[in-house]
């Protein structure tokens, strides 16, 4: 019974001893992809704010800001949700987090009275919303851990169309905002119509460069710019869910290889109880057959002596 038990428990160390390779290299892994993540998305930076700049140029140029990308909306009817998550799992509540928040979001909606559309970025989302028969507008899928920016491009324009000619009035981005390596936040921000005041700036720089000329005017390369504007918003956003999802990647599999740790030292102290038990039992077995050996012995001399005696 003992050897029994034994067996059994040097395969659950060897599992878990096998386990905690595998989540270790995870682990691993994720570290230098997150920080490849987050040099990737400082150094895009600098693009969106210089975009960012040209366009408060142009508007402080007097450029027309009358673009269908900043077109007020006096009642929404139609909400679009665009969902930001993983295309994997094994990151903690990373890709959950958001996609409740996600479903929050068409749920409000719904309950406001209003037709929702979504497109979900990542496997995850598209599964989740798909299982539970949400109705899904686009999907991309296959780039979450590292985005480009043709990536952004893509889901931008389908963004931008859905916006321009498919009769939605208001679109939320739902991504997990990276903070730090320890602090990732999932969040809903407005996508589209763009807010005036976030694109147009009134700071005295801005009206300094204002006597520029433009070709082939101020307006038109305005309009050509503000789609630009909208790729480098969704690329950021990819570019921080990417460094989100490899952080909690990282401390999902850092956890995991100390509970295998822990399960370990858990089953070998465990094993070394059943040895030693076994080994106990077996010594007093030993010694019970000894004594029992010496009993007989001595009664046998004793049947002896008395013989010799009559």
């Amino acid at each position: 019974m003992a050897g029994a038990q034994e067996r059994v428990l040097r395969r659950r160390i060897a599992k878990f001893s096998n386990m905690k390779k595998i989540t270790r290299a995870m682990e691993l892994i994720a570290a230098t992809r997150v920080a490849k993540a987050q040099a990737q998305a400082n150094a895009a930076r600098p693009y969106a704010e210089h975009i960012t700049q040209v366009i408060q140029d142009l508007a402080a140029g007097g450029a027309d800001v009358d673009h269908p990308l900043l077109r007020p909306v006096d009642e929404v009817k139609k909400v679009g949700v665009l969902v930001l998550a993983g295309d994997r799992g094994l990151a903690g509540a990373y890709n959950s987090h958001v996609i409740r928040l996600a479903e929050k979001e068409v749920q409000a909606a719904r309950a406001d009275g209003h037709e929702y559309v979504i497109v979900t970025v990542g496997r995850k989302a598209e599964a989740y919303f798909k299982f539970r028969h949400y109705d899904i507008e686009a999907s991309y899928a296959g780039f979450t851990e590292r985005p480009s920016y043709e990536d952004a491009v893509s889901v931008a324009a389908r963004i931008t169309e859905l916006f321009t000619n498919g009769g939605v009035d208001r679109i939320n981005l739902v991504y997990t905002r990276f903070v730090s390596m320890g602090t990732q936040e999932a969040v809903v921000r407005r996508f589209l119509p763009l807010e005036t005041t976030d694109v147009i700036a009134t700071a005295g720089d801005a009206e300094a460069r204002a006597g520029f000329e433009f070709e082939p005017s101020a307006s038109a390369v305005l309009e050509s710019l503000l789609p630009r504007y909208v790729e480098s918003r969704v690329f950021s956003a990819l570019l921080e869910s990417a460094a989100s999802e490899l952080a909690s990647r990282q401390r999902a599999m850092k956890a995991a290889t100390d509970n295998a740790e822990e399960l370990i030292i858990k089953y070998t102290r465990k094993m070394n109880q059943v040895r030693q038990d076994a080994i106990t039992t077996e010594i007093m077995e030993i010694i019970g057959g000894a004594e029992a050996l010496s009993e007989d012995n001595d009664d046998v001399s004793d049947i002896k002596f008395e013989q010799v005696l009559l």
